[in-house]
């Protein structure tokens, strides 16, 4: 058997491991500190009535993120310059992130601006025979 005092340190150890832990979870790999940075005008930021903010607007700047193209598969980085003109110039979502790479990007322009054309001509000749 433990005493209580044994027992709070145990206890307080778990905290710090944890703590430690969700800390690293969210810096992640997948920011690169080191590489580019842009500071955050949260005046240019879209005004949303979420319950927290992001981390690059508690951090103050924008840093390079790796992200995984959905559709190729290839990997890449959103640069901190990309991300200050998404959010502060296109007036982004804050939770958005990139999630396809460059020219998969001009693939999904170029098939939703086709499918936007088809829908604008209406009916082809086969569907108004029925």
């Amino acid at each position: 058997m433990k005493s209580n005092r044994q027992r709070r340190a145990e206890i307080k150890a778990a905290r710090v491991r944890r703590n430690r832990k969700a800390i690293s979870a969210r810096a992640g790999p997948h920011l690169f500190p080191a590489g580019s940075m842009a500071t955050v005008d949260e005046t240019a930021l879209l005004p949303t009535n979420s319950c927290g903010i992001p981390a690059w607007q508690a951090r103050g700047h924008y840093c390079d993120i790796a992200l995984v193209c959905k559709d190729c598969g290839a990997h890449g980085i959103w640069t901190a310059a990309r991300q200050k003109w998404w959010y502060e110039r296109c007036k982004g979502h804050p939770e958005s992130v990139a999630v396809r790479c460059k020219s998969c990007r001009i693939r999904e322009r170029a098939r939703k601006a086709a499918a936007r054309e088809i829908a604008q001509a209406g009916p082809t000749t086969n569907q108004e025979a029925k």
